[in-house]
């Protein structure tokens, strides 16, 4: 009777191995995915923030811009246009260089500045210093332009794993990530960008658009997209004040 029940107690803890496994690959699945639903904020050790405060009524509009030359400056004009001045640009450093104009322009009209890194490059796949090389490029070509960034970062491709995380973090800086995605770069339509943000946007929210030259559509469809967030009674903030001003949600990278 006694080994009956050593063998099962054995097998109840493989189970649970298991179980939690499982549930541990799904749920970094999920959030690679860009789905992302946060659990729970830390102020200890490297963290991804993907929400300000959700009782807060702000949100905070964020572009990535990796390459072109004809989509950022009709995307700024509508911001400009619909008295938005706040908003948050991640930039590669390799496109800031080449086009300088632009972010001075990004600079004047008021909204912040991320680092994206210098080259698109997919960190994952590199060597710890091989990342820090590329930060520190970046770092060193905003400097040479007088831009000031934040201590916020997107890495160049979007991808990222904990050994990511902790090398920026080691770096001073913070990985933004989303919880809306306008899935503008796949150019699904006006229609569909503005259905992907106005039907799920509330407060708290970090949305993704995009201002390189494969967003062909994000211009045409900020307008309504920005009418129906301040319609829902929400304001636009920069990232640095939706997290400055707010117990924010993130994930903690172990």
């Amino acid at each position: 009777m006694n080994f009956f029940y050593i063998l099962s107690s054995k097998r109840i803890k493989q189970a649970l191995i298991i179980l939690f496994a499982s549930l541990f690959t799904a749920s970094i699945f999920y959030i690679e995915k860009g789905n992302i639903s946060p659990v729970f904020s830390t102020e200890n050790g490297p963290r991804v923030i993907y929400t300000g405060e959700k009782s807060e009524k702000t949100v905070a509009l964020t572009f990535n811009i990796s390459w072109g030359d004809t989509k950022a400056l009709p995307i700024i004009d509508t911001l400009k246009k619909e008295g938005v001045k706040n908003a948050t640009f991640f930039l590669s450093a390799s496109w800031a260089e080449r086009h300088p104009q632009i972010v001075e322009r990004i600079v004047k009209d008021g909204h912040q500045i991320g680092v994206k890194g210098y080259d698109y490059k997919n960190y994952t796949e590199l060597e710890d210093a091989q990342i820090k090389k590329d930060i520190y490029k970046a770092q060193d070509a905003f400097k040479k332009m007088g831009v000031k960034t934040v201590s916020f970062a997107r890495t160049p491709d979007g991808n990222f794993d904990s050994r990511v995380v902790k090398v920026l973090d080691s770096l001073g800086y913070t990985l933004i990530h989303w919880s809306i995605d306008s899935n503008d770069w796949n150019n699904p339509g006006v229609a569909i960008i503005t259905s992907n943000v106005l039907d799920k946007v509330k407060g708290g929210d970090i949305i993704l658009f995009h201002a390189s030259d494969s967003a062909k559509q994000t211009a045409d469809a900020l307008p309504g997209v920005l009418k129906g967030i301040k319609s829902k009674g929400l304001s636009f903030v920069t990232v640095s004040d939706m997290l400055n001003n707010a117990d924010v949600k993130s994930e903690v990278v172990e």
